[in-house]
């Protein structure tokens, strides 16, 4: 049988058109999250080739092949897509994989429509049997913002959302901290703490053209290893998998609790990853150890800020506020281990009535899976996710100027392990360090339009397989100016 799978997707597009979400299915899986690359003269035109062999259990057998890419069409957005998928299938590489994948998803396959959920809205809870045969259990999840959440990383306490209502957009509430949980039969089994995902349009959209947000053509899965759950749910009933998303309220005397609720809407899937064992002895350990896993899931250590001030008319004119957040998870049973250590930090400030916005997070995390078998087996995986975004509006007598600085990156090391990790994108020992920065204008003139300039500079560095990669591009007004390796662009 093939060893590698590869999907190379070719997007194009004619008329004007915006940052739009795009989904692949197998059946009511889904395989890969991307999105649009933005618009230029001639149109959106890109290609991406995405690594799919983590999913070989179901390349095996006929599948429902869906691709989801919704568009609109208005007086103003007038563009279509055109989408080419093809699948190249190889006997490069001997990757382990998982032998069964059942989804977390709205399963609407059969009536050729996607299955991903929409948060608050849709309730997530699915129900599946898991094989007495499988000895490992891993739950990946997709999930990004969208609408009144694209930017969640920038909102305030739900007290404050109306504070500058009289001199800018509504802002959101519920923190800008987000948590993403996943429940086995009513158990917290573990969390994700997402990345700041920022699509092409996002911010500046001037950032974005020739060069793409960290990710956003390829959405990782973060994951969340259930092994320690197998005990108890490989008993031959059915057992339920909810996925939930929750930010935060605060209180007037500075009292923090979960929200469990977000605004509209949080679009997410999961899969679960099953590995299975032909040798008896799995099974019959499992048997024997048939108790729930300790779970050790405290509540996460808050401390808040806030300071508001107003002017002599009564009107808001800044708010600062910032919040700090630490939490640790832990999953035992007498074979397997999961735990997580995370931490996040956040200041925020608006001022000149709102008319000034600076966001600072820093999100970090640590997660470690431990096998107990005959031989002690380990895999860590660190991550840390800095962000700060500075957006300034001005106006004059004849139009409006607006100046933006962005600051980003994602740091992924990993000790190492046999199995493909959705969330690392490969196998065994690797190394990440990207990041992304630039300044940007708008200048809008009445009765001229509005014109835009500016720049970006990424970094890439990755080690995996050892291999090394390095790449610096510098991106100014819609052009490359500085490649340190020009022969990879055909590839992105």
């Amino acid at each position: 049988m093939f060893d590698t799978v590869r999907i190379n997707l070719t997007v194009t597009s004619r008329g004007r058109q915006f940052d739009r979400l795009a989904s692949l299915y197998l059946g009511d899986i889904e395989v890969f999250r991307t999105s649009t690359a933005e618009p230029t003269e001639d149109g959106i035109v890109w290609t991406y080739m995405k690594e799919m062999s983590q999913y070989n259990s179901l390349w095996k057998s006929p599948q429902t092949i869906i691709f989801d890419l919704d568009n609109l069409i208005t007086d103003l957005y007038t563009g279509s897509f055109n989408v080419i998928l093809t699948a190249r299938f190889s006997y490069e590489d001997n990757v382990r994989t998982a032998d069964l994948i059942l989804p977390i998803s709205a399963q609407r396959s059969a009536f050729h429509n996607a299955s991903a959920f929409q948060i608050p809205s849709d309730n997530t809870t699915v129900i599946h049997t898991i094989p007495e045969r499988a000895y490992r259990a891993v739950v990946s999840i997709f999930a990004c913002g969208q609408s009144q959440e694209e930017f969640w990383w920038e909102n305030v306490f739900s007290q404050d959302t109306r504070a500058f209502e009289k001199t800018v957009i509504e802002v959101y509430g519920y923190t800008p901290f987000r948590e993403i949980q996943l429940y086995i039969d009513g158990t917290l089994a573990g969390v994700v703490w997402p990345f700041p995902m920022i699509f092409t349009g996002g911010i500046a959209a001037v950032f974005w053209s020739p060069l793409v947000g960290i990710d956003a053509f390829d959405f990782r899965q973060p994951e969340i290893d259930i092994s320690a759950f197998l005990p108890i749910i490989q008993d031959g009933e059915q057992h339920s998998f909810e996925i939930r998303v929750t930010g935060l309220d605060v209180s007037a005397d500075g009292n923090v609790t979960f929200s469990n609720m977000v605004n509209s809407y949080w679009t997410i899937t999961g899969n679960i990853f099953l590995y299975f064992d032909d040798r008896s002895s799995s099974a019959d350990n499992v048997a024997s150890e048939r108790k729930p896993p300790d779970v050790d899931a405290p509540m996460p250590a808050f401390a808040v800020t806030r300071s508001l001030t107003r002017n002599q008319t009564g009107e808001t004119d800044s708010l600062s506020y910032s919040m700090t957040v630490e939490r640790s998870f832990r999953a035992t049973s007498s074979l397997h281990s999961w735990s997580q250590k995370c931490s996040f930090s956040h200041q925020g400030l608006l001022s000149y009535q709102g008319r000034v916005q600076i966001n600072t997070q820093l999100t970090t995390g640590n997660h470690t899976v431990t096998n107990f078998g005959n031989t002690l087996v380990s895999d860590s995986v660190i991550f840390r996710y800095p962000l700060h975004v500075n957006a300034s509006l001005g106006s004059s007598d004849n139009g409006s100027l607006a100046e933006y600085h962005m600051q980003r990156g994602l740091d992924i090391e990993r000790t190492g392990g046999p199995d493909f990790s959705t969330f690392t994108m490969g196998t065994g020992p690797s190394y990440l360090h990207t990041s992304q920065a630039g300044t940007a204008w708008k200048n809008a003139v009445t009765g001229q339009g509005m014109t835009s300039w500016g720049d970006t500079h990424h970094v890439f560095e990755s080690e995996m397989g050892g291999q090394r990669f390095q790449r610096n591009v510098f991106a100014s007004n819609g052009s490359i100016v500085e490649d340190t390796n020009p022969q990879s662009r055909h590839s992105n």
